[in-house]
């Protein structure tokens, strides 16, 4: 099946097309579960087992699986964690993983706590988008939702991303009733003033978090508020764009999202394929399927035998999910560690 060609074993031409016919070209990679923060949602109250580093997958390897991603089909790539920024020699390894053939593009999703100090080296790497994860513009509250007194840092970040050049920056807002839910038109506003692109997402449920699950803030509720900004007017999707529905107001120079985890599924067109900093790739957030690749990389597998792993969780991806609001759904592993 596989052929041989100068050492170098030649993969078939096979893309990564699942039985509902959704082509999975798209590889979220979380490269560690450590982070600098611990968001209310994300970390749960208790301790919790940080992954040793002999279980994370070295760079290395993941350059490699990228590599066989890209021949299958991958042509984007979104980095992750825990907090991607905060891992030693990341710089680099973003370098190289710019220069991968197949790829056209690559994009990092931070908290922004170090992205000021570091954002040059994030450009000469060759990313040009970046999500910053930012749910409120009140220093108070972001520090009781993070933990840590960290929003200037985090905006100054934002600002140098603008100068740097980078665009789009996107700025996930989850949206918590309760929490944040106040501060929704000034969230949007933002957009009228520069050329940010603010995501709400809705809160997923998964696992354990540290905050009362209670009634959900739903994306039509959201659009509702903000509404009073003007007209959102619809955005054209791009052929890279998630699942997003993008729009804008009339005169802002940015936009406004809106991911409908919840209220919408977005299933019968996801994309995705996740790469866990343990090594296990998950064909679906919401489902404890997953397949080993560190195994077979360590035991010293062809590329041909890596390749069967992706193709094999591209059989098991699920029609669709079956989270509910209000009723949380128990997920091996931590969101930090799969990179949500």
């Amino acid at each position: 099946m596989y052929k041989r060609n100068n050492g170098l074993i030649k993969l078939p031409n096979l893309q990564l097309i699942d039985k509902y016919d959704r082509r999975l070209n798209y590889l979220r990679i979380s490269i560690t579960d450590r982070c600098n923060l611990r968001c209310i949602y994300c970390v749960p109250d208790d301790l919790h087992r940080r992954l040793p580093h002999k279980e994370i997958l070295r760079y290395e390897e993941i350059l490699r699986l990228v590599r066989i991603g890209a021949r299958l089909g991958i042509s984007k790539v979104r980095i992750t964690g825990g907090e991607p920024l905060i891992r030693k020699g990341v710089y680099d390894f973003l370098g190289e993983l710019t220069k991968i053939n197949g790829l056209v593009d690559v994009s990092l999703t931070t908290n922004g706590v170090v992205l000021k100090d570091n954002i040059k080296k994030i450009k000469s790497a060759g990313i040009k988008r970046i999500n910053v994860s930012m749910d409120t513009l009140n220093r108070q509250k972001y520090k009781d939702i993070t933990g840590y007194d960290m929003f200037d840092q985090v905006w100054e970040g934002i600002e140098s991303a603008q100068s740097q050049g980078f665009n789009p920056i996107k700025i996930n807002v989850v949206a918590l009733e309760g929490i944040n839910d106040d501060e929704l038109i000034e969230i949007a506003r933002l957009s009228f003033s520069s050329p940010l692109h603010i995501r709400f997402i809705e809160y997923m449920p998964i696992g354990t978090s540290r905050i009362n699950t209670g009634t959900h803030l739903l994306a039509p509720e959201i659009q509702k508020r903000i509404k009073v900004l003007g007209e959102l007017i619809p955005v054209e999707k791009g052929i890279n764009d998630g699942p997003a529905e993008r729009y804008k107001f009339k005169g802002a120079q940015g936009e406004i999202g809106f991911i409908h985890a919840l209220s919408k599924h977005f299933c019968n067109e996801c994309n995705r394929l996740r790469l866990t900093a343990s090594g296990k790739l998950r064909a679906c957030l919401l489902s404890d399927r997953q397949e080993d690749l560190k195994g077979p990389l360590r035991r010293g597998c062809l590329d041909s035998e890596l390749a069967d792993v992706f193709l094999r969780a591209v059989s098991h991806k699920p029609f669709d999910h079956n989270v509910i609001c209000n009723q949380p759904v128990m997920v091996a592993g931590r969101m930090s560690a799969i990179g949500g």
